[in-house]
């Protein structure tokens, strides 16, 4: 009796456990047919008669690799991805398609393509984010009937041919020059503005240029400096700043 009992653990029992991992959901077949999930934990079978076939929950990062593509101007380029996708229902994913990580792997190659051939050359580089919504967008279109969600796709990096390079190096260069001789330009206009205005008050007031030239020299004594140059006008202005002094009591 003992005996009996033994074999039927052995062979019946025991080989119907089970064991399902936290990120999993086993899907139960039954002669073929599904018959039920199976959450995470520890579970029993039916032996020789159903079996599991467990699926990870878990979100999958896919490596694109670089797709060759003609832009809308018509230039070539290298672009590389990434994408991560997660199964949310059990049954689809197992049912719908054959395997989930090929198809998601080819439909994202032709989605790309497809996208980023719509673009220039600009837009790709400076409008990332808009091209990967669209391409998530559409492989959500895609993937939904398999039971899959495409939570994020990314334009990993954007190979361009060497000649592109060099043209737009010196593009970016050139622009540099223009802003440049455009701020130097600015520099010199505004010089030239406060300069006319200096010399409107220099008209006005001659004492102005006596004073600029005291100046003048008091920056030179602090170089330690013992020639001291007075200039000839200032000489020939003393009257003039006698008559200003005068002028400035009688207001």
């Amino acid at each position: 009796m003992w005996y009996f009992i033994f074999l039927i653990f052995i062979f019946l029992i025991l080989p119907g456990f089970r064991v399902i991992q936290q990120y999993q959901k086993g899907a139960v077949f039954r002669f073929g047919k599904i018959v039920g999930i199976k959450e995470p934990g520890l579970t029993w079978i039916i032996p020789y008669i159903e079996w599991v076939r467990k699926v990870d929950l878990r979100t999958i990062t896919m490596p694109i690799p670089p797709q060759k593509i003609i832009t809308k101007d018509n230039v070539s380029v290298d672009i590389s991805a990434v994408a991560y996708y997660q199964v949310v229902d059990v049954i689809k994913s197992i049912v719908a398609i054959e395997s989930v990580t090929a198809a998601i792997n080819q439909i994202a190659q032709t989605t790309i393509r497809n996208t980023v051939g719509k673009f220039q050359l600009d837009e790709i580089l400076s409008e990332r984010t808009t091209i990967n919504q669209e391409i998530r967008a559409v492989l959500d279109q895609h993937t939904e009937p398999w039971g899959v969600v495409a939570s994020l796709v990314e334009i990993k990096d954007i190979e361009l041919p060497e000649n592109m390079q060099r043209a737009m190096a010196k593009q970016a260069e050139a622009e540099r020059e223009k802003r440049a001789k455009i701020i130097a330009a600015e520099g010199e206009f505004l010089s030239a503005q406060k300069l006319s205005e200096a010399a409107d008050v220099i008209a006005a007031h001659p004492i102005a240029l006596q004073l600029r030239n005291l100046q003048t020299m008091a920056e030179i004594s602090v170089e330690k400096n013992s020639t001291i140059i007075f200039p000839a006008q200032f000489m020939s202005t003393v009257k003039d700043i006698q008559k200003f002094m005068e002028s400035e009591k009688i207001k």
